[in-house]
């Protein structure tokens, strides 16, 4: 189903960003998205999209370069893209014009609606732990009644690093995420291997009661 996704970070501004990560995204902006335009299409998650999200709404948090996005739009489902880093919007709407992006930055997402679906590709991992796990609580309180969150994270080694750009990879498990979404009915969850950006990567669906 869908391209890697693009993969930039959401951020919370006032000391809870990791500035190191926000600044690779802000200052590589068009790099990143060349390469994750150049990626080849995931379609193992393409059909997990298709099989698990409901029609209707879809916010994609950590929009990147709108590649997903747009996806998703093609495919019928109403998209709005989401993303911390201004720079990465701007490369999202000079690529795929025909999709709405807006800035919003995790934890705090605010002013954001709810939506029939969330969907979050490999972005948590770039907060330090704390704000990540606020960051689950809060995109579940995006979705409406019956609605479902699609997430996801990279799961690189046993402890926290950084690239060579500086960019934040924080551990975090499948069993810490699951304890922020309690109620929640989980539909799906897997660690596998991405086909698009050969890194190892958790993945969970959930459905909110």
């Amino acid at each position: 189903m869908k391209t890697t996704l693009s993969k930039t970070l959401v951020f919370e501004p006032a000391g809870r960003a990791d500035r190191e990560t926000v600044a690779a995204y802000e200052t590589h902006a068009a790099a990143y998205a060349q390469s994750w335009e150049s990626q080849p299409a995931d379609d193992e998650l393409h059909e997990l999209l298709e099989e698990f999200l409901l029609l209707g709404t879809v916010a994609e948090i950590g929009c990147g370069s709108g590649r997903d996005a747009a996806w998703l739009a093609a495919h019928g489902w109403q998209v709005t893209g989401y993303d911390a880093s201004s720079a990465l919007i701007g490369e999202a709407r000079r690529l795929h014009p025909e999709v709405t992006f807006e800035n919003a930055t995790l934890p705090a997402l605010d002013g954001l609606p709810t939506f029939d679906n969330v969907y979050c590709e490999t972005v948590i991992m770039h907060l330090e732990l704390a704000a990540a796990m606020e960051s689950v609580r809060r995109l579940g309180g995006l979705i409406r009644p019956g609605g479902r969150l699609y997430l996801s994270w990279r799961n690189d080694g046993n402890s926290d690093w950084r690239d060579e750009r500086g960019r934040l990879y924080t551990k975090i498990t499948v069993d810490q995420v699951l304890g922020e979404l309690e109620g929640f009915a989980v539909l799906y969850r897997s660690e596998t291997t991405s086909a698009s950006s050969g890194k190892r990567v958790c993945r969970i669906v959930v459905q909110r009661p």
